[in-house]
């Protein structure tokens, strides 16, 4: 039987050093679960019926649907009742009494009468508008249908805020994977231009990231929204994409700097190797780790991005959900105690950047060499 004697790479050493490390998994299982359920909610199979109203507006969660209740209900209630009543008690029988036929037939219950006895001309034609509402018209359930309860509440619609989540996690973390792959992409892309050539092209593109990192990141986001002008998830990643590329250049160049200069760049150069090959095929392989850490770095710091932008309405259109549309909303809500929509998107995002960011700093460890 035949060993082979081939070294590790840094791939294979930096998957043992990850196994060894309990948190780094953990957190994978949950960024890997996080992904499991964009996936499905894209394909259809979760979340797919977000948009029914389900419940009435602003159902309570069902663990605190019988507390919500109790607090609810005005403590005058029952007397208010008792006097209701008493105003609606007739007057004592008057034989003598020349209008008593009249006002019998006027205090006679008819079709259409409000609770307390007056005719509503206007019954006819609402009973006739929640008929034609009831026959589909809607995507709603009928108000009588509508539960009171949620598992963890409903928004002012009716909508389920356990799949409001679901389906708002697809969009926050799509535009964080997607914007951190465009700026990771265009930092190293400038990053190798810029490392490997030197000179003039080096100081053009340290000219241009100067000016991008001279200016607070909040309002370079701000101004490329307000050139834009058009809200969409495709804008946000390009607003993000577009302002987030400084820090992998800046490291990618340091790389590109310190590498060309090796044996084995030489090598290449000595038998021909063109100027892209040396760069992508040889250098890039070997700096590798570096943007795949930026990357996942992006990606959390992304997320919290397209919050923001969201919150201050800068974000995606009004047809589309996400966690920062779900938190503006809440601000509105938690005026009227209703805290579990913003509980629900806080919580969520607050599980998925505590876990990406724990899995960067192990990958971050397991691909570093001088850790052991």
């Amino acid at each position: 039987m035949q060993t082979s004697l081939a070294a590790p790479g840094l791939w294979t050493l930096a998957w043992r050093r990850m196994r060894a490390d309990r948190v780094a998994m953990a957190s994978l299982a949950v960024v890997s679960a996080f992904l499991l359920m964009l996936a499905l909610s894209a394909s259809g199979l979760v979340a797919a019926d977000w948009e029914e109203e389900v419940g009435v507006n602003y159902a309570p969660p069902s663990f605190t649907a019988q507390a919500g209740a109790a607090a609810d209900q005005p403590p005058d209630t029952v007397g208010r009742g008792k006097r209701s009543a008493a105003r609606q008690e007739p007057p004592p029988a008057n034989e003598f009494d020349p209008l008593a036929d009249d006002i019998a037939q006027l205090q006679a219950p008819a079709a259409g009468a409000a609770a307390d006895g007056v005719p509503d001309p206007l019954a006819a034609d609402m009973a006739e508008l929640r008929a034609s509402l009831g026959q589909g018209g809607g995507q709603g359930a009928a108000p009588a249908e509508r539960r009171p309860t949620l598992p963890f509440g409903g928004d002012k619609w009716g909508h389920d805020i356990v799949k409001k989540t679901i389906k708002g996690a697809e969009t926050s973390v799509v535009v964080g994977l997607v914007a951190a792959l465009v700026a990771v992409g265009l930092g190293t892309l400038f990053g190798a231009v810029s490392g490997y050539h030197g000179g003039l092209v080096d100081d053009f593109f340290n000219w241009f990231y100067n000016i991008f990192t001279s200016i607070p990141s909040i309002l370079m986001i701000l101004t490329v929204a307000a050139v834009l002008q058009q809200k969409g998830v495709l804008t946000i990643v390009l607003i993000l994409g577009l302002t987030g590329w400084t820090g992998p250049y800046r490291l990618i160049r340091a790389e590109y700097i310190k590498h060309k200069a090796r044996e084995y760049v030489m090598a290449a150069d000595a038998i021909g190797a063109s100027h892209w090959r040396k760069m992508f095929s040889h250098i890039f392989p070997n700096v590798s780790h570096v943007a795949l850490v930026q990357l996942s770095i992006l990606v959390v710091g992304f997320i919290k991005a397209e919050v923001i932008l969201s919150f201050l309405g800068f974000g995606v259109p009004v047809g589309v959900v996400s966690w920062g549309s779900m938190l503006n909303e809440a601000q509105n809500e938690l005026i009227l105690g209703k805290w579990w929509q913003l509980a629900a998107a806080a919580g969520a995002m607050a599980v998925l950047v505590t876990a990406f960011s724990l899995f960067t700093d192990a990958l971050r460890d397991a691909l570093d060499p001088k850790v052991k």
